[in-house]
């Protein structure tokens, strides 16, 4: 069992407050992402749930139990951070062994238990190796390994993959997931990377100055985002938003349309320029310069000839539009 609870958490230093009232539920076997900009309060409040940081008030339960002010080791929880934190003079067996062997755990134990993770994790053949020897994948396979034999009640990742090349990052975002359906076992994944949030779990909590903005399914993020802020945050390309009087006869103070909600016509509802136009391939985003509302972004399926300077036509697909009153809030 592995779930997670937090009851009114907040955390100040000083005279500063970075998370000022935080309450939700980790379910048990739960892959939940932590996302939003940089200082919005997520990797603190994964250090809260972690015992790395102390409360400045509000509870934190680990199925069931009080353990706001239990030590991090007594917590039964794994955390792999953003830095591998390998032993250079140690072997992978070495690396991965090492919370056993603080424990004095039983040699039997310790083997079974390492050889274990290190087929789960595809390191068998690199058990005799250094770290230096292995790529930055493979060693942030072993920080993993090494939290795996812990048998921990959850895993909590910090910004794990940020050291990675983008190659990287794809592969090791895919064996991430694979893990978790393979353990069954709570993650708690801290990203500033929507697309790895997105792409990765199972609820997603969007955090923006310490609070939580939404917290449900990436399906439900970014088809009913609760607000402008998460709206512009989840999705990539950005929403675009238009305001003024092209919002008001939506009959919304702002209105957002994402990217890929709008059809190329001869004659539609805008007029604008191409300004910068990528061809992906797969997909072209144009840039477009509009009159009276400014740059959009139009993201289409495929080749499309429009080259900078070219004048088209956009129509708003009505039934994709998103409103938003005067608040930032969704109608």
């Amino acid at each position: 069992m592995g779930s997670i609870t937090l009851e009114h958490v907040n955390k100040s230093f000083g005279g500063v407050t970075v998370i000022p009232d935080i309450s939700l539920e980790v379910n048990d076997g739960e892959f939940v992402v932590f996302v939003g900009p940089s200082g919005c309060g997520k990797s603190t409040l994964l250090r809260l749930i972690a015992g790395l940081e102390d409360l400045s008030d509000g509870t934190i339960r680990i199925d069931g139990a009080d353990v706001s002010k239990t030590l991090p080791a007594q917590r039964k929880l794994s955390m792999v951070f953003q830095s591998y934190a390998l032993y250079p003079h140690m072997s992978v067996r070495g690396n991965i062994a090492f919370p056993l062997k603080m424990e004095k755990a039983p040699k039997e134990r310790m083997d079974a238990a390492v050889n274990d993770a290190a087929r789960v994790l595809n390191l068998t053949d690199y058990l005799d190796r250094k770290p230096r020897q292995l790529s930055g994948g493979q060693r942030q396979r072993v920080a993993i390994g090494r939290a795996i034999v812990r048998q921990p009640k959850a895993f909590l990742f910090d910004e794990p993959l940020s050291n990675l090349d983008a190659a990287l990052r794809v592969n090791m975002r895919l064996e991430i997931s694979e893990l978790h359906k393979k353990l069954k076992t709570t993650m708690v994944y801290v990203t500033h990377d929507q697309v790895e949030a997105m792409t990765m779990a199972d609820r997603i909590v969007v955090l923006n100055a310490g609070r939580i903005e939404q917290y449900g399914t990436p399906i439900e993020l970014y088809q009913k985002p609760a607000n402008l802020f998460v709206a512009g945050f989840i999705g990539s390309p950005k929403m675009n938003f238009i305001e003024g009087k092209e919002a008001d006869t939506f009959g919304a103070a702002t209105i957002g349309i994402r990217p890929e909600h709008f059809t190329i016509s001869d004659a539609g509802r805008w007029t604008g320029t191409v300004g910068v136009a990528e061809h992906l391939g797969s997909d072209t985003f144009l840039y477009v310069d509009v009159d009276g509302i400014g740059q959009v972004t139009v993201r289409a399926s495929g080749e499309l000839p429009f080259a900078h300077g070219q004048t088209i036509s956009l129509d708003p697909i009505e039934s994709r539009i998103y409103r938003f009153d005067a608040q930032g809030q969704a109608m």
